[in-house]
């Protein structure tokens, strides 16, 4: 994952009043203040949109100077025409009846113009729902981009036919966050998606055997923080974890293959919090996590030769 540091000097950090050591990372969407290490911001904003407020669709196309960005994430791609609504000509006078009742007619055939191949609305019903998704996930542009590119492989490919659309997007959803390294488990897409389980599994399988795609592990450092904000955790049960996370990286101690990430990071938690909290049931740890309090102890007889 690569992050680009840029100078901000309207942000300014509230923990230690910084605006030198703010660094932005677009693929996972934050601001964060290299400094203190606090999260300034999840949500970056979309430089490629209008640069003034608007209230209305009218008004957005009238006070933008550009058009909207090409994006893949679009049935369209962004590069359909649009007809006004203002109902107005050139030197601003409004339009007699006539004119608008075919204005009206024209936007309608414009309308269903741009979806009169099939393709182009399997596109529009799948982008819709990544939409959403992508509202409930939380996730970048950048994430939504690498989704629709997967999507769209799919399809030309073939490999929509006969296939739910919802299965096979959040599949390419799970996969674009595999690669980015974004903390989306498969258990997190399914119910963002109301997919059942087994389908999005077998369309992941789909993908990534046909595609060949080689996506890596996910980040254990990053599914400790993700589950210690999940139990509402202290500070120090944190470090503490990340410090034990650290030491199992420097010995190079490798899991059965196949394993969770989610259930290594919910252990070395768990292990954390017995030095720290002391109040921390396995249960709880392991809801958080998505897995059973079998698998924690499973992986505490893994650890505990190894870590103290």
């Amino acid at each position: 994952m690569t992050t680009e540091r840029t100078q901000h000097p309207i942000i300014i950090c509230p923990i230690c009043n910084r605006t030198d050591k703010i660094v932005t990372d677009p693929e996972s969407g934050e601001i964060i203040c290299s400094n203190c290490g606090v999260v300034i911001s999840d949500k970056l904003q979309d430089i490629n949109r209008g640069e003034r407020r608007a209230f209305s669709v009218e008004e957005a196309i009238y006070r933008s100077r550009t058009g909207s960005p090409t994006s893949l994430a679009k049935h369209d791609m962004g590069l359909s025409t649009i007809i006004g609504r203002t109902n107005k000509d050139a030197s601003g006078h409004k339009l007699d009846a006539a004119t608008r009742s075919k204005m009206a007619r024209l936007r309608i055939r414009d309308l269903r113009t741009q979806t009169h191949v099939s393709t182009e609305r399997n596109f529009k019903q799948a982008f819709n729902e990544l939409a959403i998704l992508r509202d409930k996930l939380e996730l970048s542009d950048a994430v939504a981009e690498k989704s629709a590119y997967i999507y769209r492989k799919a399809q030309a490919r073939g490999f929509v036919r006969g296939r739910a659309i919802t299965a096979l997007l959040a599949a390419s959803v799970y996969i674009a966050c595999r690669e980015m390294e974004i903390p989306r488990t498969l258990r997190d897409i399914t119910a963002a998606s109301n997919v059942k389980r087994r389908f999005l599994a077998k369309a992941y399988r789909l993908l990534i055997r046909e595609f060949e795609y080689k996506v890596p592990v996910s980040d254990p450092m990053m599914c400790i923080v993700k589950v210690a904000n999940n139990t509402n955790l202290s500070e120090k049960t944190k470090r503490k974890a990340m410090s034990i996370m650290k030491e199992i990286v420097k010995k190079e101690i490798s899991l059965p293959m196949g394993k969770d990430p989610m259930s290594l990071a919910a252990t070395i938690l768990y292990l954390s919090s017995l030095h720290t909290d002391k109040k921390l049931k396995q249960e709880d740890i392991a809801s958080a996590a998505g897995v059973t309090g079998a698998t924690i102890r499973n992986r505490l007889k893994d650890l505990r030769s190894h870590v103290q």
